[in-house]
């Protein structure tokens, strides 16, 4: 027993000494499928003043890591993503608009879904070994690099569809697959019952077993984190969640507390998604805590579009409220997602967080998108990016410490040229105050309550107020505005720095303004 204790003893000693000698800091991107900004007890939106307010959704989930995390950290009132998921995976792994790598539209792993109109060259092939995408430039740093959970960077066949082809030394549970088959290990998640067609790979040892997805992968997620503090290396993880996706399959031990809500039982077992998600991020910085490096540590916390909560209709106010739509909507439900950036353990005194401090228990009122990651975590491992690359995010460092940032810019671009969706042949394009929301010809169809034109284009011109909620608005504070001129050039010239052939000042003579 005296040897046993000498031996924990020594362990500890050697992963301190570990972690003090580390050159890098740890980064870990914690990912969630179809999170949106509401689908958190964590409030994000703020009013007209800047104050944080909490609507009756945040009452609804229960997330307290998120809560702790926040509070360590800062968190953006507004933070862009595409409104589907793989165009959002690889903005974030390339650092550039959907509308110039052309990952437009989510990946259909066994056959290519352009849509009847979409462009013939979107880049449905996805990620590949030839794009200096950031885990492969922190692999070359000496990173050692980590996939868990979902990737769909790319459809079968595809370079991008195993994680390792892209940077990561480890992948556990990512392929083309862009949802689970089943979260539960008693269907060895897809493979003995669900969807078999969306079995999530590399978990056979949980297979029977009453071990949920979502843990599956956080237990395979802290091995690998461990190897790595054992290796002396500093670890980059992606933490990619399949929760909170499709299928809505409860965790039952959280389905007690949501159960006879009136939401129904797709809500409900959403909600034990969210919450089981939630444990999962308590559990690592609890995991980084024991290997003594949670202060060498950095957590990105966001989800990849706009919510999916079965709440309500795709482009109502049910699923987002007070915003408007959601997961493939063009309204800002469809892609404001949370997003959290805190170090594990605050410390003042340590090195990394003195290079790279970050406000705590703070809301950042600037925007930031999913495109600024890449450039952020390359600054905070202090990595260079090529010098000729072309990116359309910028380092959050200073948003981070709470400061304005008047270089950091304020416009965003949503480009979704595809159908077969809750909407259709669209581009969104934000600038300050002002939003554009541009339908294509041809798509003549009315899906989900959002507005069509047969055989015409259209163009919604719609302003934030932010001052209050209007039932009768687009959007959350928006009214519809007259025609700014100067939104259609930036627009036209946004759309040409991203390669995007712009019809809308072409054809803003044949469009409807509102």
């Amino acid at each position: 027993m005296k040897h046993h204790h000498i031996s924990l003893a020594f362990a500890s000693l050697l992963t301190t000494t570990q972690a003090i000698a580390q050159d890098r800091p740890n980064i870990i991107l914690f990912l969630v499928d179809d999170m949106g900004v509401m689908d958190t007890s964590v409030p994000f939106l703020t009013d007209a003043k800047g104050e944080v307010q909490t609507h009756p959704l945040n009452n609804w989930y229960h997330t307290p890591n998120m809560e702790r995390l926040a509070v360590q950290g800062i968190r953006f009132s507004t933070f862009y993503a595409q409104s589907v998921s793989s165009p959002s995976r690889t903005s974030i792994m390339t650092g550039q608009n959907a509308a110039r790598h052309r990952t437009t539209n989510w990946i259909n792993s066994e056959s290519n879904n352009r849509t009847e109109f979409g462009p013939h060259d979107w880049n449905w092939e996805g990620l590949t070994s030839q794009m200096p995408v950031y885990p492969k430039l922190l692999q070359e740093a000496g990173y050692r690099t980590i996939h868990v959970g979902k990737a769909h960077f790319g459809c079968i066949g595809s370079e991008g569809e195993d994680p390792r082809n892209v940077g990561f030394d480890v992948n556990i549970g990512g392929n083309s697959i862009g949802q689970p088959g089943s979260y539960y290990g008693e269907w060895g998640y897809g493979y003995i019952k669900g969807n078999k067609s969306r079995a999530v790979p590399g978990l056979e040892k949980y297979h029977g077993s009453d071990v949920f997805l979502t843990d599956a992968l956080t237990l395979e997620a802290e091995a690998e984190m461990e190897k790595a503090v054992k290796e002396g290396k500093p670890f980059y993880l992606n933490m990619s969640h399949y929760a909170v996706h499709q299928p809505f399959e409860a965790d039952k031990r959280y389905l007690e507390k949501y159960q006879n809500s009136g939401k129904g039982h797709m809500a409900e077992a959403f909600a034990t998604l969210t919450e089981g998600m939630d444990k999962s991020l308590g559990d690592l910085m609890q995991k980084l805590e024991e290997l003594g490096v949670a202060e060498n540590t950095l957590i990105l916390f966001l989800g990849d579009n706009g919510g999916d909560a079965p709440l309500g209709g795709p482009a109502d106010y049910g699923s987002s409220a007070p915003l408007r739509g959601k997961k493939g909507s063009e309204y800002e439900g469809g892609v404001r997602v949370p997003f959290i950036a805190a170090w594990a353990k605050p410390d003042a005194k340590n090195k990394f967080q003195k290079k790279y401090p970050i406000a705590q228990n703070a809301v950042q009122l600037q925007q930031g998108t999913v495109m600024d990651l890449y450039p952020t975590i390359l600054s905070v491992a202090h990595v260079k990016y090529p010098k000729h690359y072309t990116l359309d995010g910028a380092d959050l460092k200073k948003l981070l410490q709470g400061k304005e940032d008047k270089n950091h810019r304020d416009d965003f671009l949503m480009h979704f040229p595809h159908g077969e969706h809750r909407a259709n042949y669209f581009t969104t394009y934000r600038k300050g105050d002002w939003k554009l929301i541009y339908y294509y010809n041809p798509d003549t169809t009315y899906r989900g309550g959002c507005p069509r034109f047969p055989n015409k284009t259209a163009t919604l011109f719609i302003h934030l107020s932010g001052s209050k909620i209007a039932k009768n608005d687009l959007d959350l504070g928006y009214h519809v505005a007259s025609f700014e001129c100067s939104l259609l050039n930036d627009t036209n010239d946004r759309c040409n720095t991203c390669r995007l052939d712009c019809p809308i000042m072409k054809k803003f003579k044949n469009s409807h303004s509102y």
